[in-house]
């Protein structure tokens, strides 16, 4: 009991600590302790622990050199404080998994769990980590150079970065759940499917908007103080979508995976 109550303070501790670091808004800070709570619920102290390395090293590279992204940060809707739809669109599939997992015992939500923090984690670190590539991002529905920032391109640093992302969090699940081998290359390979499935229903679905004062490109509903014009994609379809939908199919894939194998 007394080891659940420092773990609920840790919590609590923890997302003031992001509020504080203006890693996240208070909304944000809000949003990522109740995803802290429902994976404690689902994966105890080491769900925590994953899920703390994906939020520490996600926010490393957000403030990494983020003087240098001030431009891209113009054309994304995401900035480097991240606000509660922000947090469950990376957090809340994870969360959902552990819930499930809270009711259900069953090693497929895990599996589904530790994909969503690897597509999360690729995703954030191609981003982050792509945007300072010397060399404009590939459009991939059109393969010519684009700015950088614009979604559904892809770099070479990115795509590094990504593979990277997934690996750190395939590889630290593998020592913390006792993962075998083909459960470990799975969340490796289906958290970098991930960051394709954003990339994929970026290009394709995404919503873009024009500034109608400055006319720049952006992801935001509103840019130099004026509503921004849709200009193509869903209008349901925003970059926290994304986000949400990547991690969550992409985890269901996984899972479907294992299904077929057993």
């Amino acid at each position: 009991m007394i080891i659940a109550i420092l773990i609920f303070v840790g919590i609590l501790l923890t997302g003031a600590a992001g509020y504080k670091s203006k890693s996240l808004t208070r909304s944000g800070a809000f949003a990522a302790i109740l995803v802290g709570l429902a994976v404690y619920l689902g994966f105890g102290e080491n769900g925590l622990f994953l899920l703390g390395v994906f939020f520490a090293s996600s926010s490393f590279w957000s403030k990494y050199k983020s003087s240098d992204k001030n431009i891209i940060e113009e054309k994304l809707a995401k900035g480097a404080t991240r606000d509660w739809r922000q947090v469950a669109a990376n957090g809340g599939a994870a969360g959902l998994f552990s819930i499930i997992q809270y009711f259900n015992n069953d090693m497929i939500w895990l599996v589904g769990f530790i994909v969503c923090l690897a597509s999360a984690n690729s995703d954030t670190w191609a981003s982050e980590i792509g945007s300072l590539s010397k060399k404009e991002p590939l459009y991939i529905r059109s393969f010519k150079r684009v700015e950088k920032g614009t979604s559904g391109a892809i770099s070479l640093l990115g795509s590094l970065a990504s593979l990277a992302g997934s690996f750190l969090i395939s590889i630290i699940g593998f020592w913390l759940f006792d993962l075998s081998y083909f459960l470990t290359a799975l969340v490796f390979l289906f958290g970098f499917f991930g960051n394709v499935i954003d990339t994929l229903i970026g290009a394709f679905y995404q919503q873009v908007y024009v500034c109608v004062k400055c006319g720049i490109e952006t992801e935001k509903k509103r840019h130099c103080d004026l509503p921004t014009n849709r200009i193509k994609g869903s209008i349901f379809v925003d970059n926290d979508m994304v986000n949400f939908l990547s991690g969550f199919v992409a985890a269901m894939s996984a899972i479907g995976v294992i299904y077929l194998n057993n």
